[in-house]
């Protein structure tokens, strides 16, 4: 079951989203070559707890970090270290806040200094599915016109979208159903009405859409060493159509 928010509650998770936002913009102008992803996790640790919210992922399940840091082949769920980034890779951060009881939860890739066509078309490929996604957030659709929207547009490019992973509802938890696909046939699944609030993540691969877990139990890597992107926004499913809350 889908939860319905209160126009109250919906402003909460826009606050929240509001700082997702703003942070995210801090880390990824510092996404240089020389910095590693250990000092990002710190930075937004820092800068989340700064603006009176709680970092969502770190200890969630488990999770060490304040943020998800993944680079070039890393899908989700990268753990900040000591690895240094390098001109040309490209950086995924995934980010998620709690305040006042309610989460929101987004993600970027970024470009490191000049990077390759296929990185660039893969980096550009993925935001326009996510852009695609998010218009089908509307009531009267179903969760799987997202699914279908985003896979049409990602495999049209001959690039592959994630099937382990999937997007997700939002709110009281940091996960909540509906569980969101990047694949999928339309006008399948619940359909969706006014108060859902939902975070919609394409995780596109340029290779193969299969992953592999590495040895510290969460990094997901494409299975074939390819590169892979991650774009999300949390949305509200609204009577005029969807609101990005992330922004």
């Amino acid at each position: 079951m889908i939860a319905r928010r209160q126009a109250d509650e919906i402003e909460v998770i826009r606050r929240a989203g509001a700082i997702v936002a703003e942070v995210l913009r801090i880390l990824a102008a510092r996404v240089k070559p020389g910095i590693t992803t250990q000092e990002l996790d710190i930075l937004a640790e820092e800068s989340i707890r700064g603006r009176q919210a709680k970092c969502a992922f770190k200890g969630y399940r488990g999770f060490p970090s304040a943020a998800c840091v993944s680079v070039n082949e890393e899908v989700v769920h990268g753990i900040p270290s000591s690895r240094v980034i390098k001109e040309g890779d490209i950086v995924s951060i995934d980010l998620g806040v709690e305040l006042s009881g309610f989460f929101a939860d987004a993600a970027v890739t970024v470009g490191v200094g000049k990077i390759s066509a296929e990185a660039s078309k893969l980096l550009e490929v993925t935001r326009k599915a996510l852009t695609l996604g998010l218009k089908q957030a509307r009531p009267g659709n179903h969760v799987s016109d997202i699914s279908y929207a985003v896979q049409n547009c990602v495999e049209s490019q001959g690039f592959s979208v994630v099937r382990q992973f999937v997007g997700h509802g939002i709110g009281r938890k940091l996960h909540e159903d509906p569980e969101i696909p990047n694949f999928g046939r339309p006008h399948r699944g619940e359909r969706l009405e006014a108060g859902m609030v939902l975070a919609i993540e394409p995780m596109v691969n340029a290779g193969t859409w299969e992953v592999a877990i590495l040895d510290n139990g969460w990094t997901a890597v494409t299975a074939d060493s390819a590169l892979s992107a991650h774009f999300e926004h949390t949305v509200a499913v609204t009577e005029k159509g969807p609101e990005i809350l992330t922004v």
